[in-house]
Formats: C-alpha cells, sequence, structure tokens
C-alpha cells in the first residue's frame, strides 16, 4: 500500500465519514449545510453511502464538510 501523507481522508472510509456527520449535525443540519436529497427525504446512512458511492460530486462535498467540521 502507497503511503498518502498529504491525504488528509487517507484512512477514513465514507461510512465513518457520514456518521461522524450525523452524529455532531444530524440529518437536518447536513440537509441544511449541504442541499442533496440523501440528506433531506427519509434519510439514513445507508441510503446516503449508497448515493455518495454513485454521485462522485456530491461525496466531495460531503468530504470537504468532513475536513471542516471540528470534531472536539
Amino acid at each position: 500500500m502507497e503511503s498518502q501523507p498529504n491525504n488528509l481522508l487517507h484512512g477514513v472510509n465514507l461510512a465513518t465519514i457520514v456518521e461522524k456527520l450525523h452524529d455532531h449535525y444530524g440529518w437536518e443540519g447536513l440537509a441544511d449545510r449541504i442541499n442533496i436529497n440523501c440528506f433531506k427525504s427519509n434519510p439514513s446512512v445507508k441510503s446516503s453511502l449508497k448515493f455518495l458511492r454513485r454521485t462522485p460530486w456530491a461525496r466531495e462535498k460531503v468530504e470537504r464538510l468532513y475536513l471542516k467540521t471540528d470534531f472536539r
């Protein structure tokens, strides 16, 4: 496996990102920050992951929010 010292998301999987963001903001807070239906209409971690894995632009927005969020 190749080292990725400049990749802040290296070793963090998408499920962890969605779960942490959901715990921190809740579905309504996520929908306010990122305008995508998987956070608005009957949201769940499973359905969000399915959508984000198929939709690169949405995944990028979620990853950017994760990097900007302070989880302390």
